[in-house]
Parts: structure tokens; C-alpha cells; sequence
């Protein structure tokens, strides 16, 4: 719905990315493991938004969503705040 306000990251992980995130789904990283998230988070924000739009091994592209690039950027960044990492929320475009 073109109308609707953009999920926040809480609200497209809850949705989407915690059905394999939360358990670590044919290796998804865990959210909270501080581990397994450490190199994906050195990758960088760019980085980690490129390969989930794309998608990786298991994950199909964008973790078989309609979310736009910037909620599946703000999912990320709130599984990597849980994670250790210190994104910051991307501004939302107008």
C-alpha cells in the first residue's frame, strides 16, 4: 500500500526477518549474538543492506519481503543494536 507509513525495523523483524534470525535458521546469525554478528556488522551498514536485498545462501532477497530499502535498512539496524553493533536509524525520505 503505497499510502502506508514504512514499518520500523522492530515491526519488519518481528514480521519477517525473527522467523530464522531468532533461531538461527540454516545459519542465519542469532539476534544478540554478539559472535556471529561481529564480522557481518564490519562489513558495514551499506554492506549489510546490499546482501540483504540481494539476498544470501539461505535468505531469499530482502528475506522474501516487499520491504523497501530503507525498512529493510532500519530492520538491520535494530538486529545489530540488539546485536552489538551502533548503527545509526537511517532518516526517513519525504
Amino acid at each position: 500500500n503505497a499510502s502506508a507509513e514504512p514499518r520500523t525495523g522492530e515491526e519488519l523483524v518481528k514480521a519477517v526477518c525473527s522467523a530464522c534470525h531468532l533461531a538461527g535458521v540454516n545459519g542465519a546469525p542469532k539476534i544478540g549474538d554478539k559472535a556471529a554478528w561481529a564480522p557481518r556488522i564490519a562489513q558495514g551498514l551499506d554492506g549489510l543492506v546490499k546482501s540483504a536485498t540481494a539476498g544470501k545462501k539461505a535468505m531469499p532477497p530482502k528475506g522474501g519481503s516487499n520491504a523497501s530499502e530503507f525498512e529493510l535498512t532500519r530492520a538491520i539496524v535494530y538486529m545489530t543494536g540488539k546485536s552489538g553493533g551502533t548503527f545509526k536509524e537511517p532518516a526517513e525520505q519525504k
